[in-house]
């Protein structure tokens, strides 16, 4: 029997060490393991998903594994963000975000301003602004927040006028003056590139005149400036749960994608169609 006692304390005593040894073991795990120094983003495939890729190899040097999945819709992103299963989003401009938390009460947050998308007007079936016709036709976004920047840029080239206080809320029904009759045309913004054959001229925002091939600088017939009230309203955002926001890891993301090495990449890489936000 006392041998019996002996083994059994035995077993005790050595689970108990193996015990300890594994929840130090664990402890050590959670302290260094690149699981727990993961940061999950959600993002649209271009440009978002392609400068977080770019970004990467920076944050693995500051002792964080980037994660990126690409997404598709509008609504998925800032869900995942939400739910807590993605640590941010890399998609959206803050207008969007603050009326998708209205509408779904949701309470998400921006983490930081990473660049802007400029609107542009491109050629259709002529190839300067100076060979406008009267009745020609110009396709526009027929979102509400798009179609404003759309209308904005036409009346700051001097195609249509809008009546005062209109801004970022603008739609056809405000335009008070329009010397040359054009027509526009109202369509989904995936589906303006498609009717450059048919329209006088498009206005496309960054990513759509990236998908069609164009470059904002070399194609564009004018263009938003920085200093626009629709660039600085409509800067692309880091997106995070609220209280999110300060967590080293999302602060070191942001901190790296307004490094001067992700700056040279997107200056680099998409030509005008994306423009860093200072």
């Amino acid at each position: 029997m006392k041998k019996i006692v002996s083994v059994l304390l035995t077993g005790v005593l050595a689970a108990g060490v193996l015990a300890g040894c594994g929840k130090s073991s664990d402890t050590n795990a959670e302290a260094k393991g690149p699981q727990d120094r993961a940061i999950k983003v959600a993002a649209s495939a271009t440009p978002h998903a392609e400068i977080l890729e770019e970004a990467k190899g920076i944050l693995k040097e500051k002792g964080y594994d980037l994660e990126v999945t690409v997404f598709d819709d509008y609504v998925q992103p800032n869900e995942v963000v939400e739910s807590g299963e993605f640590d941010a989003n890399y998609f959206q401009h803050a207008p969007y975000l603050e009326s998708f938390n209205k509408e779904k009460g949701t309470h998400l947050t921006a983490a930081g301003e990473i660049h802007y998308e400029p609107f542009g007007i491109y050629p259709g079936t002529k190839q300067s602004l100076d060979d406008i016709k009267d009745g020609d036709s110009i396709a526009v976004p027929n979102d509400t927040t798009n179609e404003a920047r759309a209308l904005l840029l036409l009346q700051d080239n001097g195609i249509i006028k809008l009546k005062d206080g209109a801004g970022l809320e603008a739609t056809v029904n405000d335009i008070t003056d329009n010397p040359y009759h054009v027509k526009i045309v109202e369509l989904e913004a995936a589906q303006i590139a498609r009717v450059v054959e048919e329209t006088a001229y498009v206005v496309l925002n960054g990513n759509y005149a990236l998908e069609a091939g164009y470059s904002v600088a070399k194609d564009a017939l004018a263009y938003e400036t920085p200093d626009s009230e629709a660039a600085r309203t409509y800067v692309n955002i880091i997106a995070v749960k609220k209280g999110d926001e300060g967590k080293e890891g999302i602060k070191t993301l942001v901190e790296v994608l307004k490094s001067d090495d992700i700056t040279k990449y997107i200056e680099e890489t998409y030509d005008g169609a994306v423009i860093p936000y200072e």
